[in-house]
């Protein structure tokens, strides 16, 4: 197979830019379109696209030298874990490096990518890709790398029972409309976390509710980067139980016990969240933990204790929906917020496009694009043959098997991987994806 093919990469972020690079190095067409005017997506605070749900604040979880990709270093002087300025200018750098902008239409809103040929008659593929302007044009390819972190998951009785001042955690960028405001927070993920250790110093009541249990990491173990001693364990020879018995041993020596803390017990296994002054807001009594919220009248909130207190803003860090409104659902069906995907990039039966980045992980999300950039790479080149449809579909049954039985039940943990075994189950599809190319030919 020629790999001068024409493949329409959809999203300037960090994903976007890193399967852009592959493809271009192999000599692919590439266009990348993004909606806004910059470059790095998530990670361009206050990003014109409307999609960024940082905040002024805002950290990343795992340190830099994990966090980058394996052919660009960060410029020296960053600090050890990149705030959003940092990661934007990474990536800014990252597209400059690998001569990336030059592929990029900006402000170029994707409405529509609809197939032009039928797979059934084993037709090549064809993709016609339609811009908000009007414009369209065919694509052998797509790669949808959109990112899942821009459609705010509401909950009806946190937006439309409290009277108060109610705001999502995608709409959360500073703490300083929020002084001396009496605050509740909904969720124990990362942000929930940083937005607490926000607002809590400058007002008389700041509650966290987390209605399941968690594991919050530290940020620093005796001085060193959590996740870069962490990282050393991330073998596929180590067992899963022990790498995750070592890593809640050592949070427990630097945090102590979570129920401790206020938290539910761990009963199933769940996102792990990383913050580096949560534990000490909460152990000053800037922060009260409660674990669940059984009703809420106007201004006042009823706890599962049995407590109630009157507040002045909510803010529900609830998580995200998966959005893919270019996307009729008769080519990739969403069911609840899970997405049956072929190692969570190929919907089965539908050859040439691709949904990049569409999962939450246990380390660096640039890590992962990477394999999978590489793993897409191999089958535009014709080097990887998918498998059948029915053994794609059997494969993706198997998964969602084990994340129901292994995860609590949320919308976020339906695209939930473990990295290890993620990335090894990515090598060993490959090698059985060019093993059957080879016979092929």
């Amino acid at each position: 197979m020629s790999n001068n093919k024409h493949i329409a990469v959809i999203g300037a972020g960090a994903c976007g830019l890193c399967a852009a690079k592959y493809l271009t190095q192999s000599e692919f067409d590439v266009t990348i379109f993004e909606i806004g005017s910059q470059i790095g997506g998530l990670w361009c605070f206050m990003n014109d696209n409307g999609r960024s749900s940082a905040y002024r604040t805002l950290h990343i979880n795992t340190s830099r030298g994990v966090t980058r990709f394996h052919d660009l270093d960060f410029d020296a002087d960053v600090q050890a874990f990149p705030d959003h300025n940092d990661m934007h200018t990474y990536l800014v750098k990252y597209a400059r490096q690998f001569d990336l902008e030059r592929l990029i239409r900006f402000q170029s809103r994707v409405t529509d990518i609809r197939p032009m040929f039928d797979p059934k008659k084993g037709e090549p593929p064809r993709w016609n890709v339609e811009l908000e302007i009007g414009e369209s044009e065919i694509f052998d390819s797509v790669i949808i790398a959109t990112g899942h972190l821009s459609v705010p998951l509401h909950v009806p009785m946190f937006r439309d029972d409290f009277t108060g001042e109610y705001v999502h955690g995608h709409d959360y960028k500073d703490p300083v409309p929020f002084v001396g405001k009496r605050i509740c927070i909904v969720g124990v993920g990362n942000s929930a976390c940083d937005i607490a250790g926000d607002v809590c110093v400058t007002s008389p009541k700041c509650v966290l509710v987390a209605r399941s249990g968690v594991l919050i990491l530290p940020k620093l173990f005796c001085g060193i980067p959590f996740t870069d001693i962490t990282r050393q364990i991330q073998r596929r020879w180590i067992p899963t139980w022990f790498r995750r018995k070592l890593t809640a041993w050592l949070t427990f020596l630097v945090h102590g016990s979570m129920t401790k803390l206020g938290f539910k017990p761990l009963d199933k296994r769940a996102h792990v969240t990383s913050n580096g002054t949560i534990v000490n807001d909460i152990a000053y009594n800037r922060v009260t933990v409660k674990q669940g919220i059984e009703r809420i009248n106007g201004r006042a909130i009823h706890f599962d204790d049995g407590t109630a207190e009157n507040f002045d803003t909510l803010i529900a860090a609830t998580g995200y929906l998966v959005d893919l409104p270019f996307l009729s659902p008769e080519i990739v069906p969403l069911k609840g917020n899970r997405l049956d995907l072929y190692k969570r990039m190929v919907q089965p039966g539908w050859p040439g496009l691709y949904l990049m980045g569409f999962f939450n992980t246990d380390t660096s999300l640039n890590m992962v694009y990477e394999y999978q950039a590489r793993w897409i790479r191999d089958i535009e080149l014709g080097e990887a043959c998918l498998p059948s449809k029915a053994e794609m579909e059997a494969d993706v049954a198997a998964i969602n098997h084990w994340v129901e039985k292994n995860y609590k039940e949320s919308p976020r943990h339906t695209i939930e991987e473990e990295h290890v075994p993620y990335i090894g189950e990515l090598k060993k599809s490959l090698k059985r994806m060019r093993r059957s190319a080879k016979r092929r030919i």
